[in-house]
C-alpha cells in the first residue's frame, strides 16, 4: 500500500510515534477515532514487524532510538535545489516485495531525471546473488533509484563501487565515522555489515540504459531481527552501534543527493573521478582474501582496485583480475 492510500491503522500509529515524546493509548485512540484496545493490537502488530517501541506506564509510547516513518516529501524538501531538479519523483510505500523489483517493473525516467522508491518494510528484498535482504519495518533504510543514461557507460561495471563512495560519504555527513567499502557492494565497519548495494539494468540492443540502484542501510535492527540475520551467516551492525544520525528522512535525503551528484559526473567522466575515494575506504586491501567464481576459487593477497574498478588479487600464480558481479569474496582472519 503506498503512503499516497488510506494507510492501516499500524501505519497511522506508527507515523503518529515519530513526533517527539510519548503518546498515551487515550490520546491515540482520540487522535484516530479508535478505540484503545485497537491501539494496543496496532502497537503489538508493529513490534512483531521489528519496530522497536518504548512502552511506560503514565506515559504512553513512542519509537525507540529516534527513528520517524518514512516521508517522501520530507525527503525532497531536505534536498539540495540542483538534486531536487533532477528528482522527478520520491514516494514512499507501506509494504513492498522489492522496491527495486518495482522500479524494474515501471517506466523508465527521462535521461538526467531519478524516481525514487523507499519501503517501510520489503517482504523479497534482495542482495547480490539473490541473497535475501533482511530489515525491520521502521529500523532500516530501503531505498531504490532509477536513473535512464542516454547511452551505455564505459565503466558501468564500476557503478556499484561509485554508490558506495556516495553512500559513504552521506553516511559521514550524518554521523557515522570509522566505515569501510568492500569490494564491490558492501559498506562495513569493523569486517560487520552495515549496508549493501544492489544494481540491476534494464535495456535494449541500442539506445539509453536504465539502472536501478537499491541500497539497504541497517539503522536499529533490534535482537529478533539481528538473530534472523546472524542465522543467514551474516555478522550485522547497524547505525545505533556505529553512531550514526538515525533520522532516516534526512539519511535518505542525504543519499539521493549524492547520488544525483555523482550520475551526471559518472556518464561524462567514467569510474576515474571516483577512484581514489573508494581506495581510501578499501576494507581488502592488503588482506587475504578467497575469491570465488563459479567452482573456481583463488585465494591470494587483495591488491586493491584497477582504475575500471576490477578487484585485484596477488595469487600464487600472478596477479589475477576480478569483475564486479562475478565473484564472492570472503575476508581470511
Amino acid at each position: 500500500m503506498s503512503a499516497q492510500q488510506m494507510p492501516p491503522l499500524a501505519q497511522r500509529v506508527l507515523r503518529r510515534l515519530s513526533d517527539a515524546g510519548f503518546a498515551s493509548g487515550q490520546e491515540l485512540a482520540a487522535e484516530l477515532g479508535v478505540t484503545r484496545s485497537a491501539i494496543w493490537k496496532a502497537v503489538h502488530v508493529l513490534e512483531e514487524a521489528g519496530v522497536r517501541i518504548e512502552a511506560v506506564s503514565n506515559r504512553g509510547y513512542r519509537l525507540a532510538d529516534g527513528i520517524a516513518a518514512l516521508d517522501g516529501v520530507d525527503i525532497s524538501v531536505r534536498l539540495p535545489a540542483a538534486a531536487r531538479a533532477r528528482l522527478a519523483r520520491c514516494e514512499v510505500a507501506w509494504s513492498l516485495p522489492s522496491t527495486n523489483a518495482a522500479l524494474l517493473a515501471g517506466a523508465e525516467p527521462q535521461p538526467g531525471q531519478a524516481f525514487v522508491l523507499l519501503a517501510e518494510q520489503q517482504t523479497a528484498g534482495r542482495g547480490r546473488r539473490g541473497r535475501e535482504w533482511i530489515a525491520p519495518l521502521g529500523g532500516a533504510l530501503c531505498l531504490s533509484l532509477a536513473w535512464t543514461f542516454a547511452e551505455l557507460p564505459r565503466d558501468l561495471a564500476a557503478l556499484s563501487l561509485v554508490v558506495g563512495t556516495c553512500a559513504l560519504r552521506a553516511l559521514e555527513a550524518r554521523g557515522a565515522r570509522g566505515l569501510a567499502l568492500k569490494w564491490p557492494n558492501d559498506l562495513v565497519f569493523a569486517d560487520r555489515k552495515l549496508g549493501g548495494i544492489l544494481i540491476e539494468m534494464r535495456a535494449e540492443s541500442a539506445g539509453p540504459v536504465m539502472v536501478v540502484i537499491g541500497i539497504g542501510l541497517n539503522v536499529a535492527l533490534g535482537s529478533p531481527t539481528r538473530e534472523r540475520v546472524t542465522a543467514t551467516g551474516t555478522d550485522a551492525i547497524d547505525l545505533v552501534e556505529v553512531g550514526g544520525s538515525t533520522d532516516r528522512n534526512a539519511l535518505a535525503a542525504a543519499l539521493v543527493a549524492q547520488l544525483l551528484d555523482a550520475l551526471p559526473r559518472f556518464a561524462k567522466e567514467g569510474f576515474a573521478p571516483f577512484g581514489a575515494a573508494w581506495r581510501e575506504a578499501d576494507a581488502l586491501r592488503g588482506r587475504p582474501v578467497a575469491v570465488s567464481l563459479g567452482a573456481e576459487r583463488q585465494v591470494g593477497i587483495a591488491r586493491g582496485i584497477d582504475t575500471a574498478g576490477a578487484l585485484l588479487v596477488e595469487t600464487p600464480n600472478g596477479l589475477r583480475r576480478f569483475i564486479a558481479g562475478e565473484v564472492t569474496v570472503r575476508a581470511q582472519a
